[in-house]
């Protein structure tokens, strides 16, 4: 594999479990909001009714199934083919789903005390909130990743989650197209 390609791929793989954990609420979410309907002092919503429980455990476990489907993968795929420079594991892509969905809950803390309504874009932290969660929360399981894989991730998540959030506005999953 090229080198550039292999790095791509790298960064995708060890990224996935986040990219599956941040969608499945919106597919699987409603319910008890986490935050119970509890606001702020400033009367403010703490994060909002689109974040639910349901919608956080949905992403959890499609985040931990992503990561053991990519653990039991690579028995089968040959080391030489694909080397990764950690050995990638079930709590590995538990430690990125969790931060990823935590990510999503700090960003969605911020929008609401700044006045941002649910839902409301706020571009380039939309799409790269989960992704800071997951590489920030699994820095003790993994180690520091490799500068270029962090650079990749940041590059090729928005235009990732741009595109999946559109498909999802076009069949009637999401309200609006960001």
């Amino acid at each position: 594999m090229a080198p550039l390609v292999y790095e791509i791929t790298y960064a995708f793989w060890f990224i996935l479990p986040a990219y599956i954990a941040n969608a499945f609420p919106v597919i699987f979410g409603g319910g008890l909001a986490i935050d119970m309907g509890g606001k702020m002092p400033d009367g403010k919503p703490i994060f909002g009714s689109h974040k639910t429980v349901r919608g956080f455990a949905a992403g959890l476990m499609a985040g931990v199934l992503t990561s053991v489907a990519q653990t039991v993968s690579l028995q089968y795929i040959k080391l030489s083919d694909f080397m990764l420079p950690f050995q990638f594991s079930v709590f590995i892509g538990f430690t990125i789903s969790v931060g990823a969905l935590i990510g999503d809950l700090i960003h969605s803390f911020v929008k609401r005390r700044i006045g941002l309504a649910e839902g409301a874009p706020f571009p380039i932290a939309d799409q790269l909130d989960f992704v800071l969660g997951a590489i920030l929360f699994s820095l003790p399981v993994s180690g520091p990743l490799p500068l270029l894989t962090v650079v990749i991730i940041i590059l090729i998540t928005p235009p990732i989650h741009l595109l999946t959030n559109y498909v999802a506005y076009l069949s009637g999953v999401k309200k609006t197209p960001w």
